[in-house]
């Protein structure tokens, strides 16, 4: 006797292999992606990215973006800023064509008077990918957390 919910139908087992392979694509594309921003390699971040990429930010600090040229653009600028920037995966949810990575980033945040703030923030990132490209990002991450480390290292 076969346990409760186990499907003994070999096409249930080729569609599995299906799927694991398009996770483990979607998977390497993301990672690539995440590898070049913490290197700080524009062309490569740049290259991960769909013609028609969408950045898009949820906080209200975040900026979107639409566009592969319109991104990288705006890449050396956002480096400059956050300087040291790096994105740890805490965690990989991958499923076909979507990826989502709790991350905690971290950074040396430097404002307009020049002064650079130690930032640590979680948050979440949420992939789509096609044929091999990020197609769309969303970042979800706390702004006023951010507003509260760099008002706290300033009033030191």
């Amino acid at each position: 006797m076969e346990p409760e919910g186990v499907l003994d139908d070999s096409r249930a087992l080729g569609r599995r292999e299906v799927t694991e392979s398009l996770c483990g694509r979607t998977r390497a594309v993301v990672e690539r992606y995440l590898d070049a921003l913490n290197r700080h390699d524009v062309d490569t971040v740049a290259a991960c990215v769909a013609e028609d990429f969408f950045n898009e930010h949820t906080s209200a600090l975040g900026h979107s973006v639409r566009g592969r040229a319109a991104y990288r653009e705006r890449l050396p600028e956002f480096l400059a800023q956050f300087r040291e920037l790096h994105y740890e995966a805490e965690d990989w949810i991958v499923d076909r064509d979507r990826c989502a990575v709790p991350y905690t980033m971290t950074c040396r945040f430097v404002d307009r008077e020049a002064n650079s703030h130690p930032i640590v923030i979680r948050g979440l990132f949420r992939f789509r990918v096609e044929d091999g490209v990020i197609v769309h990002r969303v970042d979800y991450w706390d702004g006023n957390e951010f507003a509260r480390q760099v008002q706290l290292e300033g009033s030191k």
